[in-house]
């Protein structure tokens, strides 16, 4: 696609019309996402634009105020994370009607952003079911995405977690749970943290998959790498 935003922006929504079935959009309630501004395309496809479009903050910038659910899943693919302001974050954010949208933001543009953190500590703290799950769901996804990030990061979003843990809300509560558990597969330093969180919180599902044997295996296997790295890496500086 060539041209100006704003024929960038009707052709991307003439495309995904096209690219829309029955099946899809009927298929959103069974994942409690909204239908009543979405045009049913599957993910795949809206992904697979986003990846020809490349990055266009402008595009993206443009796609959001037509307020489809897939024009705003492709601005999540659109967005330079470079460009993203704190205000634009706030004001997307605020816009959130569904889990999906949250997850999508969070883990495609969100967590790539220099504002990151300072967005789940804030956001953590909102009122609204969709913006504190947006924290939650940034802070999972900066534990998986986000590779340079020290422990302590981590252990604050664990106090998030804590701190929120009265929360009864479904999607909040997911969000924070899967933070949790992504947390503790960093390192076995965060994964203790993240135990001892699970303990206190007396969630037994997170607290099995962060002591199996499988995540325990692991994390003792990327430990072994670690240390054999710093080895070869000393060993090469003392030639």
């Amino acid at each position: 696609m060539a041209g100006t935003t704003d024929e960038l922006v009707r052709s991307a929504l003439a495309w995904l019309k096209r690219h829309s079935t029955r099946a899809t959009l009927d298929g959103m309630a069974r994942y409690a996402i909204p239908s009543d501004h979405a045009l049913g395309v599957a993910m795949r496809d809206i992904k697979a634009l986003g990846k020809s479009l490349g990055r266009n903050h402008a595009l993206a910038l443009a796609l959001w105020p037509t307020g489809v659910y897939e024009a705003r899943m492709l601005a999540s693919f659109v967005g330079d994370p470079a460009q993203l302001t704190p205000a634009q974050m706030d004001q997307w954010c605020a816009d959130f009607d569904n889990w999906a949208l949250c997850d999508a933001l969070s883990f495609n543009l969100f967590d790539r952003s220099p504002h990151a953190w300072a967005k789940v500590t804030e956001w953590s703290g909102r009122r609204g079911e969709f913006e504190k799950r947006t924290a939650f769901a940034l802070l999972w996804s900066l534990s998986v995405h986000d590779k340079s990030a020290a422990d302590e990061r981590f252990i604050q979003g664990l106090a998030l977690i804590e701190r929120e843990a009265g929360d009864e809300r479904h999607f909040v509560r997911k969000a924070a749970n899967m933070a949790l558990r992504a947390i503790g597969k960093r390192n076995g330093a965060l994964n203790a943290a993240a135990v001892e969180t699970a303990r206190r919180l007396a969630d037994s599902g997170a607290l099995r998959e962060l002591t199996s044997a499988g995540v325990t295996k692991r994390l003792k296997a990327a430990e072994a790498s670690r240390t054999a790295e710093k080895t070869r890496l000393q060993r090469k500086r003392n030639r």
